[in-house]
């Protein structure tokens, strides 16, 4: 994937320029109710940002009536599949997230093409991938764990959300960088897996910030790295993944994608109008709140991130053998 720093994320003027289109075809859009798919059940990230950014259209005043659409199943790969062979008039959208790219990597079954079946929009924000402890573990940091000998540290075990997950693919990921091989122990979810962590029953885990940061703040978990390209500023004593295994930068983000085809006055549209929404004084503070990054805005700039992606994890895929059909 692109790495890129916190630096990095700012509107670009690819996003606040896209209103040169036709005015005309601009005008005609939206005219009727967008159905806004999430490809997961509600009250997760996904949902809560997705739902947000629809509604902030709707206010605008600009003829936007969002409809979110929760399609969980296989990974999210139902409704991605949906959105996909779609009408590509832009009143079906996918709300997409770091699964985008893994799944087709590791499942042969995903009957759709991440960048062939679809055109990008816009990223919206970013959480990164943490690598968190309990208190009472020797290392801590990545450069002590990896300084640790061999032999133990193939007895150590670290928690995932899940098979094919974002924080399991960013170990896999991590293991062909730098050989660590630890016990991989995959959870039906992130939250029993941190809460086994602050019980003491697992030693490691590895997920997004977002849920792992009340952890660290409350010093019931402790982090030992942050897969971003530079420092953190709101963990700024945490190493990079990158200070010990270049090239390791991952991040759990959220984008709009419309089925393939889609007219580019409209996806322009999109974009502007979504860039407009996440200036938004509140919803800045609900993502920040969310412990979410700002992201490159516009669709040249979520093309480029999503292509690193996929070559990505279709690396990682290719190399660890992963398969979970």
């Amino acid at each position: 994937m692109a790495h890129l720093s916190r630096r990095s994320f700012v509107v670009s003027g690819a996003a606040t320029g896209l209103t040169a289109s036709s005015a005309g075809a601009q005008a005609a859009y939206p005219s009727q109710t967008i159905r806004l798919v999430v490809p997961y059940a509600p009250g997760g990230g996904s949902d809560f940002t997705g739902r947000l950014v629809a509604q902030k259209l709707q206010e605008m005043g600009a003829g936007y009536n969002l409809i979110v659409d929760n399609k969980p199943g296989a990974a999210g790969m139902l409704g991605t599949e949906i959105v996909a062979r779609a009408p590509a008039d832009g009143y079906t959208l996918l709300y997409a997230d770091v699964a985008h790219g893994i799944n087709p990597a590791v499942y042969s079954k995903a009957r759709y093409d991440p960048v062939k079946n679809f055109v990008p929009i816009t990223l919206v924000g970013a959480s990164p991938q943490v690598l968190v402890a309990h208190p009472s573990f020797p290392a801590n940091s990545l450069k002590e764990l990896l300084a640790m000998p061999r032999d133990q540290l193939q007895k150590i075990a670290v928690g995932t959300p899940g098979q094919g997950s974002g924080p399991h693919l960013t170990y896999e990921l991590l293991r062909t960088k730098v050989g660590l091989d630890l016990v991989h122990v995959p959870y039906k979810g992130g939250g029993p897996a941190l809460n086994d962590a602050i019980n003491g029953q697992i030693p490691l885990v590895m997920n997004a910030m977002a849920p792992v940061m009340p952890h660290l703040q409350s010093g019931k978990l402790k982090a030992l790295a942050i897969a971003t390209a530079e420092r953190h500023p709101r963990l700024p004593d945490v190493q990079t993944y990158a200070e010990s295994a270049p090239g390791v930068v991952v991040y759990n983000w959220y984008g709009f994608l419309a089925p393939a085809g889609t007219p580019p006055a409209v996806t322009s549209k999109l974009a502007a109008d979504i860039s407009r929404v996440l200036l938004l004084p509140d919803v800045k503070e609900k993502f920040d709140a969310a412990f979410l990054d700002p992201m490159p805005q516009g669709s040249v700039e979520m093309a480029r991130f999503l292509d690193g992606e996929v070559r990505q994890w279709k690396a990682v895929a290719v190399e660890t053998g992963i398969s979970l059909d």
